[in-house]
């Protein structure tokens, strides 16, 4: 993933050396800059020892990167209509700063899993200790008033393609927990995987394109979500493609593989649902809630939001019965192929009945019968036997049994 570097879009551009040094901005008509903050790190969480680790691609990661992503990484945009700042920091001390600068501020947070750096934060902005609580831990999406800032949870979704092509169906849908925390002037997002999924959003910061520069952090939480809301559409359009290849993989060849993939996809779709349907819940809390922190018309994005959740919802609610649908025709596939099967072995066992009958007529040992001492009697049976065996498929033909 490219990771966008420190640069300062505006008039008053200043380079900030790395994320290990202390950070200077100080643009042109903002406050002095901050004196240097030495750092405090005391991680709480140890590094794994495995050799690697997965991430949401199907890459790995060696020892080293693995050490070091155990470490939140921080992302800090400050911006407004004519000035951008973005810097990237390993540090929460150099987030603090931030704090009362006349500018919008955005704090993302990748590997939210030191809890030092979370409680830092958190007395910074005022964040009560149970939002931090599930931050840490799996949860629903749900939409929380605090009066002062607003909490959101929402679930990310990603896709992982099978590593072998001829697999049918074979993908794991991935999830990611994304907890969003805006007020006034700022708004902290947090993600555990190691996946850019706000990169349009920071892109369009930094060519200031669209009225996001111009609006308040209401208006960036709900790009955010919309933005999560979007990549739902990508992931129906996977299962509808892996849909396509098992319908036509059921009807013209019902192998037993099919059947694995089949029950896999029963299962993302429960996942599916379990993931999106509270979406909706949360959404609509949000685009009725009083605050001032939501401004009349961020609840008209909020509303397409809302119309989008129900459309992905629908979706999942048709790949369900799809799926259903899926084994049922599999089941009747199978049936049919193995009547077929039957049928076949059966007309060849109803053609030999005759002439097992007339070699078992022919093959008693008696003495007195007259046509095993004729000189055409064995040329005689032959011809009687092709004669019964081109009978009976000219009637099975008629009767459209084979």
């Amino acid at each position: 993933m490219q990771e966008p570097g420190k640069e300062d879009y505006s008039s008053d551009r200043q380079s900030n050396s790395s994320a290990d040094t202390s950070i200077k901005p100080s643009p042109a008509g903002s406050p002095s800059a901050s004196p240097s903050i030495q750092s405090e790190k005391e991680p709480d969480i140890p590094t794994s020892d495995s050799d690697s680790v997965p991430v949401p691609n199907g890459s790995a990661t060696s020892p080293e990167m693995q050490q070091t992503r155990e470490l939140p990484r921080f992302t800090v945009i400050e911006y407004d209509e004519n000035h951008f700042l973005e810097t990237e920091t390993n540090e929460v001390e150099d987030c603090l700063i931030f704090r009362d600068r006349p500018y919008m501020i955005w704090i993302n947070v990748d590997c939210p899993r030191q809890v030092y750096s979370l409680e830092k934060l958190g007395a910074c902005y005022g964040l009560h200790p149970l939002v931090l609580e599930d931050i840490l831990t799996d949860q629903r999406p749900k939409v929380e008033d605090y009066e002062d800032y607003i909490f959101i949870v929402l679930k990310m979704l990603y896709y992982e393609e099978a590593e072998d092509d001829d697999e049918i169906g074979d993908f794991n849908i991935d999830m990611d927990q994304v907890s969003i925390i805006f007020g006034k002037n700022f708004i902290i997002s947090f993600k555990e995987k190691d996946v850019d999924i706000f990169r349009p959003l920071r892109e369009r910061l930094r060519t200031s394109k669209g009225r996001i520069r111009k609006q308040g952090a209401d208006y960036l939480a709900y790009s955010m979500i919309d933005s999560i809301v979007d990549h739902y559409f990508v992931i129906m359009e996977k299962l509808g493609d892996r849909f396509e290849e098992l319908e036509d993989s059921v009807v013209s060849n019902p192998e037993p593989g099919i059947l694995p993939a089949i029950y896999n996809l029963k299962r993302d779709m429960l996942f599916l649902r379990k993931s999106v349907w509270p979406l909706r819940e949360a959404i609509s809390r949000m685009q009725r809630m009083d605050s001032h922190l939501i401004s009349e018309t961020t609840r008209i994005y909020l509303r397409d939001v809302y119309d989008h959740t129900i459309q992905v919802i629908e979706n999942i609610e048709t790949f369900r019965d799809m799926s259903a649908s899926l084994l049922e025709t599999y089941l009747s596939s199978l049936s049919n192929k193995l009547n077929e099967v039957i049928k076949l072995l059966t007309i060849i066992s109803t053609i030999f009945i005759p002439l097992t009958f007339l070699s078992g007529l022919y093959g008693m040992n008696f003495t007195h019968m007259p046509e095993l001492e004729h000189p055409y009697g064995y040329p005689a049976v032959l011809v009687l036997m092709l004669l019964v065996v081109a009978v009976m498929l000219a009637y099975f033909y008629r009767k459209k049994w084979i």
